[in-house]
């Protein structure tokens, strides 16, 4: 296969790991809603999510050998303790999920993420955090980066903000920031590793403990949640964590930081649309509003990936 066409692959992959963010983030939101602590249905996400992998990581021979070279780089130290810290922010994206997506709806909780993945995204690869190493940062994708942001500033339009708290903005913004940055330490200890498998159950194990501690400190402080809902589909917010986690891990090695996060604003903004316009938030935007912001971010998507040929001579 041509590069193009292995390029196009990847980033056909970092859309479908933005639609599934933006699934997860609507079935957490929805789970804290009714539980009523955003804490608690984090920890359930990621705890299930770590299940998961370490069933498939002991069964599958990839996983098995993946995770003995975890052991011994971590013992020669070759692999550095913070390439273990990815699930942090991933904790915190999930934590951000369950506290304010209820409430803002999936697409206005992508205005704040996609801010910070976007920007960090471009300093990441500019500085060559990602596992591509540096990744010039073209005008191509610096007007890339300013449409997905304009495309944040469309459905920040109306009369959706009126009494959200702004702390409901500010966190999914920190959150996107991580995730850039989570993307970029996943692809470089996949690298090491040599298997996504367990550079995602790396990822889910830090993650879990996290929260699992803020879980128990926040019940501590105002007790258990009273309504533990059973509706199935609100526990498998982990298991879609886990496809795109490692989807992740998988492609930021072929497209860098910054196209993996622009190919996600896409499947995140035109999910979102779907979900809010399906199952709408009090502060959601209008439909109209997030489709314009979708077309926009996927706008810049083209400008900052599609290889445009110049006309010969």
């Amino acid at each position: 296969m041509s590069e193009r066409g292995t390029v196009g692959i990847a980033g056909a992959g970092a859309v479908l790991i933005g639609a599934l963010t933006a699934l997860q983030a609507r079935i957490n939101g929805t789970l804290g809603a009714e539980i009523g602590d955003g804490f608690v249905a984090a920890a359930i996400s990621f705890g299930s999510g770590l299940l998961i992998l370490i069933v498939l990581s002991a069964v599958l021979p990839q996983g098995r050998s993946g995770f003995g070279r975890l052991v011994s780089g971590i013992r020669s130290r070759t692999i550095p303790a913070w390439m273990l810290l990815g699930g942090l922010a991933g904790a915190f994206t999930v934590a951000s999920q369950g506290l304010t997506v209820a409430t803002i709806g999936v697409a206005l909780f992508t205005v704040g993420f996609v801010a910070g993945q976007t920007t960090g995204g471009l300093v990441l690869d500019r500085v060559g955090f990602g596992p591509a190493g540096v990744v010039p940062v073209t005008v191509r994708r610096v007007v890339g980066a300013l449409l997905a942001i304009a495309g944040v500033v469309v459905c920040l339009s109306g009369d959706a903000l009126g009494g959200v708290p702004l702390w409901m903005l500010v966190v999914p913004a920190i959150a996107g920031a991580g995730a850039a940055w989570q993307q970029g330490t996943n692809g470089r200890l996949r690298v090491r590793v040599e298997s996504p498998l367990t550079a995602t159950l790396v990822n889910f194990i830090g993650g879990t403990v996290v929260l699992l501690v803020a879980a128990s400190v926040h019940v501590g402080v105002v007790g258990a949640p009273r309504v533990v809902p059973t509706e199935p589909w609100l526990y498998i917010g982990g298991a879609v964590g886990v496809i795109y986690i490692f989807l992740s891990a998988v492609v930021v090695r072929r497209t860098g930081v910054l196209l993996l996060g622009l190919g996600s604003v896409v499947g995140l903004l035109t999910t979102s649309v779907l979900l809010d316009a399906l199952w709408p938030a009090p502060a959601a935007p209008a439909t109209a509003v997030a489709l314009l912001a979708a077309a926009v971010a996927i706008a810049g998507v083209a400008v900052a990936a599609v290889p445009w040929r110049r006309r010969s001579r």
